[in-house]
């Protein structure tokens, strides 16, 4: 009888180290997004790093204005679950901001917009649906 608590004692204390250890590998988690808060209420802004930038092949180019009408390349459309479209604008090194566009066209892999942000605004053209996740914290 004593062999089978000594067992069970020891059986109990070997769970608890590996339990401490598996906290501590939950506190160390590291998350290469840092989100911050707008002025627009639901809307946050993203962060990343460079080495998180580099892996997803983060790239940003520029609105346009064509013809007096303002486009975007298509992989820089996000929709989000009410059908919204959206746009990831840059705010900084690596900062970004989601800003709701209008869809007027889709011609190719052009986006012609009936509103959004300026020509010259410099948005993500690749990338977009990472900074999305991170902003919702899917993945987190």
């Amino acid at each position: 009888m004593k062999f089978s608590r000594i067992t069970t004692l020891a059986l109990i204390f070997s769970a608890l180290a590996l339990m401490s250890c598996n906290r501590e590998k939950v506190a160390t988690v590291h998350h290469p997004a840092k989100l911050d808060s707008t002025e627009v209420k639901g809307i946050m802004r993203v962060t990343i790093e460079a080495k998180a930038a580099e892996r997803i092949g983060l790239q940003t180019g520029e609105i346009r204005e064509e013809q007096g009408r303002l486009t975007i390349p298509y992989g820089a459309i996000m929709y989000d679950t009410k059908g919204k479209t959206w746009t990831f604008t840059s705010t900084g090194p690596l900062s970004f901001v989601r800003k709701e566009v209008v869809v007027a066209d889709i011609v190719g892999d052009k986006v012609i917009l009936a509103d959004g942000p300026p020509a010259g605004t410099v948005i993500v053209t690749v990338g977009a649906a990472e900074l999305m996740g991170a902003e919702h914290k899917y993945g987190h």
